[in-house]
């Protein structure tokens, strides 16, 4: 649908974002490795066909209400990224996925997986064990992953392998250092699950700023997000080039309060994350050495380091610093290519369980 959308909201070159698709789709094909990309990133249905047309095998998601969302659009193979605990509730949702579609269930525990085969052992899901590679956040240690899939094999589930997420990696220097914990976490972990009776037949693994240093020799699947987009976080890592951001917030200039530009862009169409490294509460790409120093629910305070100010009226692009948040906040992404804009709706928006 043609729109005329009014600010805030977010554009998104589809020149820039078929691009990126189709960069980070060729890296894996050439290396021999599946794409899976994590789509909580854009939680838009337009863009996971963009990256399976691309050659991405299926996607990833975290919650089962996006995976709802996904396989009731067609989408047939899914990977939920978690540690899910099933309650019966849980359970069903899960139980009438997986009479539509290839569902994958992410278990990081001997009770988790014993109560998962017990509600999804006779309907095929299928499960990777998650293991800890450094972020500390969930996981089993990589040497106890063999016990995890014994219980769920024994439950019932087929196991077929384990990932990790080197979430670490969101760090100045820990680009590669997180990719070379990955690669040790699963390679126990792979020795673990052959001592318990399991060949790995998937080992998962990938985040956006280690993805060129992920050991592609290991791996046999990817899992990258933010890759789609870019942000001002990639940005300041050096992940991602400027001119290669595929998102960005379209706002205006409401006031020269300070000496400083102030915008309709805030928290609210942002995102409020600042990770230690930032520098700011975004960036703007067309004032490069401008940061964000101020963010409130509605308004975004920008210092131009003395550079002259867009004038009171006009609109300028802010690159949020955690696109996946600032997707979530919106009801509409609005693609822009060759002069045309069309509303993307963010159709898994909110569903987070």
């Amino acid at each position: 649908m043609l729109v005329e959308p009014r600010t805030p909201y977010l554009r998104v070159d589809l020149t820039r974002l078929r691009h990126n698709i189709r960069r980070t789709a060729e890296r894996a094909a050439a290396a021999g490795v599946a794409l899976r990309p994590h789509v909580k990133t854009h939680k838009c249905l337009e863009i996971a066909r963009l990256q399976l047309d691309a050659g991405a095998v299926g996607i990833t998601v975290a919650t089962v209400g996006e995976a709802e969302t996904f396989v009731r659009a067609g989408f047939d193979d899914v990977f939920i990224a978690f540690p899910l605990w099933l309650d019966d509730l849980r359970a069903g949702r899960l139980r009438d996925l997986t009479a539509e579609a290839t569902v994958t269930i992410g278990i990081d525990s001997p009770a988790g997986a014993a109560e998962a085969g017990r509600h999804l052992g006779a309907h095929g899901a299928r499960a990777l064990v998650e293991v800890d590679s450094g972020h500390h956040r969930s996981g089993v240690e990589p040497r106890e992953a063999g016990q995890v899939a014994d219980a769920a094999v024994r439950a019932g589930l087929d196991v077929r392998g384990a990932f990790t997420f080197p979430g670490h990696s969101y760090a100045p220097d820990a680009l590669v250092s997180a990719a070379e914990d990955e690669s040790r976490a699963l390679t126990v972990a792979a020795a673990s699950l052959r001592t318990a009776g399991v060949e790995p037949e998937v080992l998962s693994g990938g985040s956006t700023p280690s993805l060129v240093s992920a050991d592609t020799e290991l791996l046999t699947e990817l899992r990258p997000g933010v890759y789609v987009f870019g942000d001002a976080q990639q940005w300041e890592l050096g992940t991602v080039d400027p001119e290669d951001i595929a998102l960005a917030c379209r706002a205006t200039v409401v006031s020269h309060a300070g000496g400083r530009l102030v915008l309709d862009s805030g928290s609210k169409a942002l995102g409020a994350d600042r990770a230690a490294y930032a520098t700011g509460f975004g960036r703007l790409p067309g004032h490069p050495d401008a940061r964000i120093v101020l963010l409130s629910e509605h308004h975004a305070v920008a210092d131009l380091g003395g550079a002259d100010l867009p004038p009171i009226g006009s609109q300028v692009d802010v690159v949020p610093n955690h696109v996946c948040n600032a997707v979530n906040l919106a009801e509409h992404l609005f693609a822009e290519d060759a002069g045309d804009v069309w509303a993307w709706p963010v159709a898994a928006r909110g569903q987070n369980s």
